[in-house]
């Protein structure tokens, strides 16, 4: 069986069986997928105790991948963040304090929640070249090295996203080796980037030298919403993956999707046949299409292959409204924001989907706009450890009147969900303007 997870579920859905079990759909088909859609029942195997089929499917993804374990998700990437962070939390030698985290500021709010559930303290790195979108961070090793030197102990973990949500990709090579030095494992939220690994170039986390990353396999493969991956390296510290499939049952749902496992192993399927060729063939009409952006006065930022991101503002014109623009064109872009537009590529996007893409922005006039106006989050005032502030007492306030309170609960954009004010830390003017700027007019304070 090529795909073991599939092909027993749909063994099992044309096997005619009384199905005295749940889900309560019972298999009918009501939309189409419940004869599929099953639990833990003998021969299934178990998500967080694999021995059988979803072993098998994940031993052959961590082969594709070159991994010396590979966890599947069906809770996302925020599942695999909270996992990743618990396993280095496990693995350290240094208990005598709480676990301390190099992280620059772009992180998704899964880090944040995490740093909550398992007290983790953070130093956050404030990158050299300032970050033109609360999206993106310009992070360094020369940065993260800074990080390193002025931290109040010795630091127990390096986390960075990469590629970010713009599409930026950050010098892993560098980190990673920046990181051994120092004996620190190097954790990557690669949510955007599981197709990383099969370009023509393969630029995947793991491969540059990560220890550990997660990548949201339904952001850029063919997978159902929830599907991700954990991956861990083969040259990671010793114990990551002994205890990856307890860490994860810490925060994962007793009854994970079989329809998401299904719809990753076939994914899988998918990445070890044809489907490198096609994205191959994507990420050169996608490139295609940037360039004919560009000679249309338009810019474009970014080093991902399969992501379009139109610096709007610096065309005359906000991100918001020219996504609007867009979906009149019968165009959802992924994200807009005042000064962006984010578009998401891949094999399963049509010839007709670049050329209305390109109709539509042809018919959009440039004119000399503004720099992007994102000057970056200012350096946090932190009051608080970011759990005791979180389970404190808190109120909801207008933002305008939270200038010199203490964030209750972290408040991030929506998305792609990073924090503009993390818990504990003082709400100064700048980040009240930075909430105005994303459209948030409340804020939780603590009492």
């Amino acid at each position: 069986m090529s795909a073991p997870i599939y092909e027993f579920a749909k063994n099992y859905a044309e096997s005619c069986v009384s199905r005295f079990h749940m889900p309560g759909h019972k298999g009918k088909p009501l939309h189409g997928l419940e004869p599929l859609d099953l639990t833990e029942i003998h021969g299934a195997d178990y998500l967080f105790g694999a021995e059988g089929i979803i072993a098998a499917s994940e031993a052959r993804t961590a082969d594709l991948y070159g991994t010396a374990k590979t966890l599947y998700s069906t809770e996302g990437s925020s599942l695999c963040i909270k996992t990743m962070l618990a396993i280095a939390d496990h693995c350290r030698t240094d208990r005598q304090h709480r676990m301390l985290v190099i992280a620059p500021r772009n992180v998704h709010k899964a880090f944040i929640n995490a740093c909550i559930l398992l007290d983790i303290d953070v130093k956050w790195v404030y990158p050299a070249v300032k970050s033109r979108s609360l999206c993106s961070s310009a992070v360094t090793a020369d940065d993260i090295s800074a990080a390193i030197d002025s931290c109040p102990r010795t630091p127990d973990a390096v986390y960075i996203t990469s590629p970010d949500y713009l599409g930026f990709i950050a010098d892993i090579p560098a980190i990673s080796a920046l990181c051994r030095n120092h004996g620190l494992p190097l954790i990557v939220d690669n949510a955007h980037g599981a197709y990383l690994k099969f370009l023509d170039t393969d630029t995947h986390p793991i491969t540059l030298g990560a220890d550990m990353c997660c990548d949201s396999a339904h952001k850029t493969l063919p997978c159902y919403t929830g599907g991700a991956m954990l991956h861990i390296s083969k040259s990671a510290p010793a114990g990551f993956v002994e205890c990856s499939k307890l860490m994860m049952s810490l925060f994962a749902s007793t009854s994970p999707s079989y329809l998401i496992m299904q719809s990753l192993d076939l994914c899988s399927e998918y990445l070890a046949g044809d489907y490198p060729a096609a994205l191959a063939e994507t990420a050169q009409r996608t490139e295609l299409c940037k360039r004919r952006l560009n000679d249309m006065g338009w810019r474009t930022i970014g080093d991902e292959k399969c992501k379009i991101t139109i610096a709007s503002a610096e065309g005359g014109i906000s991100g918001d409204f020219l996504g609007d623009i867009l979906r009149r064109n019968k165009i959802e872009p992924e994200y807009t924001d005042p000064d962006l537009v984010v578009l998401m590529t891949s094999p399963f996007n049509t010839e007709e989907d670049f050329i209305r893409l390109e109709s539509a922005m042809s018919e959009i006039p440039v004119s000399q706009g503004n720099d992007l106006e994102f000057d970056g989050i200012p350096e946090a005032v932190v009051r608080l450890p970011i759990r005791q502030a979180a389970f404190a007492l808190q109120q909801e306030i207008p933002a305008d009147e939270a200038a010199g309170r203490i964030c209750g609960m972290t408040v991030t954009s929506c998305q792609p969900s990073v924090p503009i004010a993390v818990s504990g830390e003082e709400i100064t003017p700048e980040i009240i303007s930075i909430l105005k700027r994303y459209g948030i007019s409340d804020i939780s304070v603590l009492r």
